[in-house]
């Protein structure tokens, strides 16, 4: 079998078990069901994942990818951090405000009382990742003496609770709709004017 095929059979298996996940929730989905639902074999299956909980990490971190990949793509040669964190922003946004994301928030939190080992593979396949991966970033921006940051760990917590703010919370509580992508842009651009006004006056 090609990689190509064997790469799209692992694509179809986790595109079915999110799926099966947000319809039926983490407990009442077996990995039978999924197996139906992808369709492949049972070995196909067990041959990608092990075990149900290393298709739910896989579920998240698929839904973190573009994230991910945008701060992997942030340099610490550029001369614009501004618009470095930009793009990190708008792909956060993207990502925290989709239909998607929400429904496995909900769901790991569904789940976390019965399961408290799934909210921490939840938490430790995505959320941590861009967490870390963004504290990396600054830190090395700090090492090349572009920035001035004491505190590396909060200034990257900052920044991503600047971008979920009051808003995140109401529309997993559905008390809101998901925001237009206008809405998303004066989001990150509010976001993004404090944040920076915050760098600066530590900077100087």
């Amino acid at each position: 079998m090609s990689t190509e095929l064997t790469e799209q059979k692992r694509l179809n298996i986790i595109d079915s078990a999110t799926r099966m996940f947000l319809a039926h929730g983490y407990r009442n989905t077996s990995m039978d069901k999924i197996a139906q639902a992808a369709p492949v074999s049972k070995a196909t299956l067990y041959n990608h994942f092990d075990k149900k909980e290393a298709l739910l990490a896989a579920v998240v971190s698929k839904l973190c990818n573009a994230l991910l990949e945008t701060m992997t793509q942030a340099k610490v040669d550029s001369d614009d951090i501004e618009n470095s964190l930009r793009k990190i922003a708008d792909s956060f946004a993207a990502l925290i405000f989709s239909e998607d994301a929400l429904a496995i928030f909900r769901l790991a939190i569904t789940e976390s009382r019965e399961f408290p080992e799934l909210s921490q593979l939840f938490y430790d396949s995505g959320p941590n990742i861009a967490l870390l991966q963004l504290e990396t970033y600054l830190r090395q921006l700090n090492d090349c003496g572009q920035l001035k940051i004491a505190n590396p760990t909060f200034a990257a917590d900052a920044f991503f609770s600047l971008l979920k703010g009051d808003l995140h919370l109401q529309c997993l509580l559905a008390k809101k709709p998901l925001p237009t992508d206008q809405e998303k842009q004066q989001l990150v651009d509010n976001a993004l004017t404090f944040y920076m006004r915050g760098i600066l006056l530590i900077n100087h």
